[in-house]
Formats: structure tokens, C-alpha cells, sequence
């Protein structure tokens, strides 16, 4: 059986301080969010991405809730992930799967940063309001989660309730119905 390389993701809990993206870097992951599919091509997604010491990061920074500034502020990249509201009976284009189609563009650039040797963490450890104010994301936009990109440090993967990814449903238990 072929080698899943999700096997080997999980969400580090530190990371190195030390590491940095280019510019170009980030565009690659961006470019793979970007891609990803979405219903009607609607592409309702977008993002406040902050490399580590720019301003942007500075003012991501801010929001974290305890739990999470503990870690995040050390990726190379944060991340605020936006999806699209669906606005019924407006002239705006949107989609009611918004949310669904965010998580792909979300796993695509996840997929990304796996094949550049990265490691994403994912997290809602923040203040949505206080980041919507920070950058005056306007009402049709809802700012959803986090993630964390850049490059763990050893034993990242030893924290309690890390979300290290090992403890995971067994297929059976994720599974509603399969043929033989």
C-alpha cells in the first residue's frame, strides 16, 4: 500500500524562531490556496498573511489568545483565514459553501508547505472581532481561523494535547457506510 504523506503531518507546538520565508516562499503557498477548487469556481476565501517581524505578523500578533502566543508568534508565517458570508438576496456573488471551500484553499496550501519541508498548525486561539477591527475586514467577510506555517523544532511533537495528529478516529469510526 502506497505511503500516505499526511502520515507523517501534524501540528508542531513550537517552532523555529530562526527560520524564515521568502516572499516568493509564501507566494508558492498562497498560489496552491489559491488554486484549490470551489463551488461555481466562486473562490470565496482570503487571507492576512504576516511573515515573523513584518508588520502585518506584529499586528496578527496582537489577537492571540494566551494559549496560542505561547507558540505562533515563533512560525515564519501566520495566517488569518477569511471566508465570504453568504448574503442572502444580494447582488454580491458568493457561495453558501464558503466555509467548505476556505478548508480546501486552507488544505491545499497545507498540502504546499508539506512539500516544502514546512509544517502548518491550524488554530481558532484568537480574537476574530479584534482581528476584524485590526484590519478593517468589511462585514461580508468572516475572519474563521489561523495557521501557523514555518518549521518545527525538536520534540514539537511531545506537548499534552499537542494535536500532534496521532490520535486520530480509527476508519471504521469515520465511516458511515463503505461497499466491501
Amino acid at each position: 500500500m502506497p505511503h500516505a504523506f499526511t502520515l507523517d503531518r501534524y501540528s508542531p507546538v513550537r517552532f523555529d524562531a530562526g527560520h524564515s520565508l521568502s516572499s516568493g516562499e509564501v507566494d508558492l503557498l498562497l498560489e496552491s490556496a489559491r488554486r484549490a477548487p470551489s463551488a461555481g469556481n466562486s473562490q470565496p476565501w482570503s487571507f492576512v498573511v504576516g511573515r515573523r517581524g513584518d508588520r502585518v505578523h506584529q499586528r496578527l500578533r496582537r489577537h492571540l489568545a494566551r494559549s496560542a502566543a505561547r507558540w505562533a508568534p515563533d512560525a515564519s508565517v501566520l495566517v488569518a483565514n477569511l471566508a465570504h458570508r453568504f448574503v442572502e438576496d444580494s447582488d454580491m456573488e458568493y457561495s453558501e459553501f464558503a466555509h467548505y471551500d476556505l478548508g480546501q484553499a486552507v488544505a491545499h496550501m497545507t498540502f504546499q508547505a508539506h512539500t516544502m519541508g514546512l509544517f502548518v498548525h491550524q488554530f481558532r486561539a484568537f480574537d476574530r472581532d479584534g482581528v476584524s477591527h485590526e484590519f478593517q475586514i468589511p462585514a461580508h467577510w468572516e475572519v474563521t481561523s489561523m495557521a501557523a506555517i514555518g518549521m518545527p523544532v525538536e520534540g514539537s511533537r511531545d506537548m499534552q494535547g499537542a494535536g500532534t495528529g496521532d490520535e486520530r478516529f480509527p476508519l471504521q469510526d469515520i465511516t458511515w457506510e463503505r461497499a466491501g
